[in-house]
């Protein structure tokens, strides 16, 4: 600790010297051999202590620019403080926490983005990430075992092997949370979203097998088949009341697949990042820097070869949406249109105003069930839900009077639009 002696100690400008030594300085610390100290006491006797508190190169992040040397002992010169108002030894807490802070090192997010395939669609990836490490491998790894569990497009996969009636499967937790997810939304939305209408969707040549020829007679058949009421999972087994009832997860499996990857990021770590996988979109926290994540959602085409383009766009955060639409997966046949969205009451695609429905939720397994659900009531039915609501909102895209497309949303989704 350095002490300046009787006579020698340095006055701040604009500080007052009592009649026992120094009071009322500036600043309670100051510069000497490029050290920063602070100042104790009130310097009765004409003595002031000075105790070291950080080094100079902590001056330029505490927006302080420059100090003149506190002088040897032998010296005269007065010690140049900084010119700021005066402050009190109450303050002294409060200005060290400051200093500590300015001293401590700005954190670096790297930015790091990849794609791949899953699922039979893409996937993409972005998110920031202080220690800059590649997490592609581990996400690869984790959509992999998804599709063993869930996909009816892998041969050896849990679905497949129930699907195709064998028995006493064992499910792993993907399978056991990918049908609890759908027989939640298929009981809150009166049965209008159904995992069990494979045998419907493959009929109509929307699943892994080839069109058929579909009448009324056919559909007869299978309707009998398609109830997620007389399915069950027992365990981890599934139960079925019927043979020949398959599973169809395919409205609900892409958006879970997505919360899958959010969870595994946040489990190291990562705090702000979007995944997206055929669309279905999971943005947590913000881009550094720049604010919300920014999502697109797509204009109806009126072929699948179509330009794409945006309809509208809106700011996300700690919010998934899905998208579920009849313009781009669909047959013509006889000059008439069949959308791949089947509706598990009738046995046939359906047919109404509604192209496509965006819906947020908290996680995109819910976002990406709903779509489908609304799809399937269409507009009036799925505003009536929604209007009942306050953990979903929506944006609608119909056709209106004379084939112009409108658009409908909730006052949740409005405030987030961009565009």
């Amino acid at each position: 600790m350095y002490r300046p002696q009787r006579g020698q100690t340095s006055i701040a400008p604009g500080a007052t010297r009592g009649g026992n030594g120094i009071r009322n300085f500036s600043l309670p610390w100051i510069m000497y051999d490029e050290k920063i100290y602070d100042l104790h006491g009130e310097g009765r006797g004409g003595e002031m202590d000075f105790e070291l508190i950080s080094v100079k190169a902590c001056l330029p992040k505490a927006g302080i620019s420059s100090f003149d040397k506190l002088p040897e002992a032998s010296s005269q010169k007065p010690v140049t403080f900084p010119n700021f108002a005066i402050m009190k030894k109450s303050f002294l807490p409060f200005i060290l926490i400051l200093l500590i802070a300015a001293c401590a090192p700005r954190t670096i997010y790297h930015k790091i983005n990849f794609a791949g395939m899953a699922q039979g669609t893409y996937y993409a990836v972005t998110y920031y990430d202080s220690l800059n490490r590649d997490f592609q491998p581990q996400i690869d790894s984790l959509l992999a075992d998804f599709d063993q569990s869930v996909s009816s497009w892998v041969p050896n996969s849990i679905i497949s092997r129930i699907n195709e009636g064998e028995k006493d499967v064992e499910c792993d937790p993907i399978f056991i949370e990918t049908y609890r997810l759908a027989l939640e939304v298929a009981e809150e939305s009166g049965g209008a979203f159904d995992y069990t209408v494979g045998p419907l969707v493959n009929a109509w040549g929307f699943g892994f097998e080839d069109r058929e020829k579909v009448d009324q007679a056919m559909i007869d058949s299978l309707l009998p088949l398609v109830d997620y009421r007389k399915v069950r999972l027992s365990g981890n087994k599934i139960e079925m009341d019927h043979e020949g009832v398959r599973f169809d997860f395919n409205a609900v499996a892409q958006g879970y697949s997505v919360d899958l990857v959010g969870e595994f990021l946040a489990s190291e770590g990562i705090k702000d990042y979007l995944v997206d996988i055929g669309g279905e979109v999971l943005a947590i926290g913000e881009k550094p820097g720049e604010g919300k994540w920014v999502i697109g959602i797509e204009k109806p085409s009126e072929t699948e070869y179509s330009d794409r383009m945006l309809e509208a766009t809106l700011e996300l955060k700690n919010k998934a949406m899905a998208t579920s639409g009849n313009y781009r997966k669909y047959y013509e046949e006889n000059g008439v249109r069949y959308s791949h969205t089947i509706d598990p009451f009738t046995g046939y695609p359906v047919r109404h105003s509604l192209l496509s429905v965006s819906v947020i939720a908290d996680d995109c397994g819910l976002a990406d069930a709903w779509a489908t659900a609304f799809m399937v009531m269409g507009l009036e039915k799925a505003i009536e839900i929604l209007e009942e609501r306050d953990d979903l909102e929506a944006f609608f895209i119909y056709s209106g009077e004379e084939g112009f497309m409108m658009t409908w949303a909730t006052e949740g989704m409005k405030a987030l639009l961009t565009k």
